[in-house]
C-alpha cells in the first residue's frame, strides 16, 4: 500500500472515529474465532486501537473448542442436547478453569502489551450477571441470564479500562453456571446501551443460502431475522447469535455485526470503512 493510499484509509475513517468517540461498543470474540497468539495480538491490536481513538469496547468471550479440548485431554466426553453443553460439576470445573483461568487471561494479557488497559473479569463479579437454571434438567448447571448489572463494567469505562468478560454466572446461593457467551454478549450490550454489538465468529456472516458462500447478506433488518429463523435459514450455532441480536436491537441499542473473526482486522474493517465486512443487523 503506498502512502497515498494509506491517507486515504486514514481519512474514510475519520467520519466513523467522530461518529462513536464516547460510544460503548460490546465485542463478543467467539471461541471459533480465538486462534493462534498471533490472531490474538490482531485482535488485541483492533481492541486497543479502538480504545485509543475514544470508543469504549467491551469484551465478552467464549471458550466452547478450548473446553472441549481439555475435557478431552481429561479423558471426559463433552455432550451436547440442543447445541448446549451439558455442565456436570466436573464440566462446570474445567468450563471455569477454561474461560475464566486460560482464555480470559491470554485474552487480558494480549491487551496489556499495549499498556495497563485491559482488565479481566467474569459474571460472577460483583453481581454482573445473575443467572437461571436452564429450564432444562438435563442440562445441568447451564444458565440463562436473569438479570445484568452493569455497575462494574461502567466504573471501569469510567477509569479508560478494558473490561474483559468470561460468560460465567452466579445463581441463588452463589452457584456458578455456564452461560452461552452470545446470549450473554447481548444481554450485556442491552444493559449498557450500548451503540454496537459485534459477533466476531468462524464464518463470512448471515447468509441466504447455507449452501452457498458467496449469497453473503451484507445488510439485514430485525424483522429480516426473524423471517430466517421461522424459514429454518438459520440453524445451529447461529441461534443464539441471531437471537441476541434481535433482542438487542429490539432493547435500543443502534447495530448489531456478525463478522468473520479469521479475517485480518475485521473489527476495523468493519467499524471504520465504508464497505465494512461481514453481515450489519439494522434495527
Amino acid at each position: 500500500m503506498t502512502p497515498e493510499e494509506k491517507a486515504a484509509v486514514l481519512a474514510e475513517s475519520l467520519p466513523y472515529i467522530r461518529r462513536f468517540r464516547g460510544k460503548v461498543v460490546v465485542v463478543k470474540y467467539g471461541g471459533h474465532a480465538i486462534g493462534d497468539e498471533q490472531s490474538i495480538a490482531g485482535f488485541a491490536e483492533d481492541i486497543v486501537l479502538m480504545r485509543s481513538v475514544g470508543i469504549r469496547p467491551v469484551v465478552v468471550h467464549g471458550g466452547g473448542p478450548q473446553i472441549g479440548a481439555l475435557m478431552k485431554r481429561l479423558g471426559m466426553i463433552p455432550e451436547f442436547r440442543a447445541g448446549l453443553r451439558v455442565t456436570d460439576a466436573d464440566t462446570l470445573d474445567v468450563t471455569r478453569m477454561v474461560l475464566v483461568g486460560k482464555v480470559n487471561r491470554d485474552l487480558v494479557a494480549a491487551v496489556n502489551v499495549h499498556g495497563p488497559l485491559a482488565v479481566g473479569l467474569s459474571g460472577e463479579d460483583a453481581g454482573l450477571i445473575t443467572a437461571s437454571a436452564n429450564p432444562d434438567p438435563e442440562l445441568g448447571f447451564v444458565g440463562d441470564v436473569a438479570a445484568v448489572d452493569p455497575t462494574i463494567i461502567e466504573r471501569l469505562l469510567h477509569e479508560e479500562l478494558i473490561p474483559v468478560v468470561a460468560t460465567i454466572g452466579s445463581g441463588p446461593g452463589g452457584q456458578a453456571y455456564n452461560i452461552n457467551a452470545d446470549t450473554a454478549a447481548g444481554a450485556l450490550a442491552e444493559a449498557l446501551r450500548a451503540e454496537k454489538l459485534v459477533f466476531l465468529t468462524d464464518i463470512e456472516g448471515l447468509l441466504a443460502d447455507l449452501a452457498d458462500h458467496s449469497s453473503l447478506l451484507t445488510t439485514v433488518t430485525v424483522d429480516d431475522l426473524e423471517a430466517m429463523v421461522a424459514a429454518g435459514t438459520v440453524t445451529a450455532g447461529m441461534v443464539p447469535k441471531v437471537a441476541s441480536c434481535v433482542r438487542a436491537l429490539r432493547g435500543g441499542i443502534g447495530h448489531a455485526h456478525i463478522l468473520d473473526g479469521r479475517v485480518p482486522h475485521a473489527l476495523l474493517l468493519e467499524v471504520f470503512t465504508h464497505e465494512g465486512v461481514g453481515t450489519m443487523v439494522n434495527p
